[in-house]
């Protein structure tokens, strides 16, 4: 099959990808994994920068009167009745938050759930769906990967969820969005798509920064000739873009002269921020900080060494979403990164078989058939 023709059908033709390296860019790609996992070790020593991320990360979820506290004061005013836009604006004015560009506005759909529903009924329905991610994803892997792996990539991806099990998970956006991301990859089905581009459109209503996952998925059914899927992941993004257009007039309504703005999103954290991120927000917070970021690089092999479809849209999501963290976030935004939790804590699971493929190869003894 020619890559040129058909890319995503030549990688999952080769099921486990790095059997096919030859030799050299086998050895390649394993001095540049050990170079990767020893700098971010290296990089979290006390007293360098990035521990300093780490420090600011900690402070935020420690902070008494942060965001989620932020939050939860929107949420309660609209659960009295209050308009969003105005008890939006009104509490980010009163905290020094900043209003523009309009997008420093969250979208209202997380708080009118929770003026629907409760919160606290909300928290139940998030504890229920990540054993349900749990066990779509394990469907998912079946015929893909050993029994084995299926079951550890199940543990692993509940150890990625730890995020959907505290008392403020209700509040937090990217929690809620990353949940819905993770349903959507887990449920995927080249002949029952629909399903995911329901939690795939409930992601994109609750936090914008889910678009680009839409965005890949709409590269892959072109690419793949899929037109019917193609179309309705288009209007879905046309739906998206109207509903950010309201939102922004929305938020335009109840601008004041005086309105704080954002610094912007160009900080240039570098990649030892997700991995910050990584290690705080799951359950290598146990871990000590220099061996927990090389860990967390792991999962992004595993997936990659997966070879399927499944393989490649998640290494090309959870790649791409990594470094637009690494170019734009900046470090108080380590939250961004559990937009890819808890699916991508599963990769781990699937890590050995890569290395194990890698060292084949390196060793000349890679498969040219499979």
């Amino acid at each position: 099959m020619s890559i040129m023709r058909d890319p995503i059908g030549w990688w999952t033709g080769l099921e486990r990808p790095f059997r096919h390296l030859p030799r050299g860019v086998a050895i390649t790609v394993l001095a540049l994994l050990v170079a990767a996992m020893a700098w971010s070790g290296f990089s979290m020593v006390p007293g360098d920068e990035p521990t300093e991320i780490l420090e600011i990360a900690d402070e935020d979820l420690e902070e008494g009167d942060g965001d989620l506290a932020l939050y939860e004061r929107i949420s309660d005013r609209v659960i009295a009745g209050e308009n969003y836009y105005a008890a939006a604006m009104d509490e980010q004015r009163a905290g020094n938050y900043p209003t523009k560009p309009f997008v420093t506005v969250r979208l209202p759909t997380l708080a009118m759930l929770h003026s629907w529903i409760g919160r606290d009924a909300f928290g139940i329905v998030l504890l229920l769906g990540l054993p349900a991610a749990i066990l779509l994803l394990m469907a998912q892997l079946t015929g893909k990967v050993a029994p084995s792996e299926r079951v550890g990539a199940g543990i692993a991806m509940l150890l990625g969820g730890a995020g959907l099990i505290i008392p403020d998970a209700p509040l937090i956006h990217e929690v809620v969005a990353g949940l819905l991301l993770s349903l959507a990859l887990a449920i995927y089905r080249p002949d029952r798509w629909w399903p995911a581009l329901i939690f795939a459109a409930m992601a994109l209503a609750i936090r914008e920064i889910a678009a680009p996952f839409v965005l890949l998925w709409l590269a892959f059914a072109v690419a793949e000739k899929r037109w019917k899927e193609a179309l309705a992941v288009a209007a879905l993004l046309i739906t998206f873009a109207v509903g950010m257009y309201l939102h922004y007039l929305g938020v335009e309504a109840q601008r004041l002269p005086g309105d704080v703005a954002s610094q912007g999103w160009d900080a240039l954290a570098g990649p030892i921020l997700p991995l910050t991120a990584l290690s705080l927000l799951t359950i290598l917070l146990v871990l000590p900080p220099w061996l927990a970021a090389p860990i967390a690089i792991l999962p992004l092999m595993g997936w990659i060494g997966m070879g399927h479809r499944l393989g490649l849209f998640a290494a090309l999501w959870f790649g791409g979403f990594f470094t637009a963290m690494a170019l734009f976030a900046r470090p108080e935004n380590f939250y961004w990164v559990q937009l890819t939790l808890p699916v991508y804590l599963a990769g781990l699971a699937l890590a050995p078989r890569a290395i194990a493929d890698l060292l084949a190869s390196g060793r000349g003894k890679s498969e040219r058939h499979s």
